[in-house]
């Protein structure tokens, strides 16, 4: 079942007179529960394209269909609330709250969105993470695989559907790297989240059910990963 696609998707910058196309027309489609590699050169567009299937950034033309409805029917605020509740981030850089345990920062969509915490389902999600005992801990008392574990838990407070993840294992060493993305890989399993991954790395993207290899914003290769 698909639940995400885009139409002749495109994402255009300006530099000084030069039109830059960052995403160039592109047409693609993502099933429910599988795990998606988006790869390709530094400046290809990649990181782009995961911020304009995810509604952070507008795109110049085309359309965002998720769940059969076009985003483009939503205002702002509608945006803000599919993103929260249906959509979930994991960055490169941790983009934790220094000032709040673990714990307080994997609740911060839960509370922004006025919810009332699912305390079963974020106790099993802090175990599958291994991070049971960083929970009371500041985030400058953890390791960079340790903050991303609980940036991770946060992207999946809410239950998303869809778990967008640009450069995670970026600024971790290549064990920790190794760990995050074997955690990706089995919470999305485990509840059957759709992944939608950035890497430059090709050893992350062979992971991946499916790889998508861009060049100057367009879609050049769409192959099958390793874990087909």
């Amino acid at each position: 079942m698909t639940i995400l696609e885009c139409k002749a998707l495109t994402k255009e910058y300006y530099s000084g007179e030069n039109v830059i196309k960052a995403v160039d027309h592109a047409d693609l489609s993502f099933e429910q529960g599988a795990f998606t590699a988006i790869t390709g050169p530094s400046g290809s567009g990649k990181s782009t394209l995961l911020h304009v299937l995810s509604s952070l950034e507008n795109p110049t033309s085309g359309e965002v269909i998720y769940n059969g409805e076009s985003l483009k029917k939503y205002n702002d605020n509608q945006l803000s609330i599919l993103r929260r509740r249906r959509f979930g981030f994991v960055f490169q850089a941790y983009n934790l709250v220094q000032e709040l345990t673990g714990y307080e920062n994997i609740l911060l969509p839960v509370m922004l969105d006025h919810r009332k915490p699912d305390e079963a389902y974020l106790q099993k999600l802090t175990g599958v993470l291994g991070i049971e005992d960083r929970l009371s801990h500041l985030p400058s008392g953890m390791s960079g695989g340790q903050q991303q574990r609980i940036a991770i838990a946060r992207a999946l407070a809410n239950k998303p559907a869809i778990l967008f993840a640009d450069e995670p294992t970026g600024n971790l060493d290549g064990k920790s790297g190794r760990e995050v993305l074997a955690l990706l890989k089995y919470v999305s399993a485990e509840f059957g989240v759709t992944l939608i991954l950035v890497t430059h790395d090709l050893g992350v993207a062979e992971q991946a059910d499916r790889i998508l290899t861009l060049a100057d914003g367009q879609i050049v290769r769409d192959t099958k990963g390793a874990a087909q």
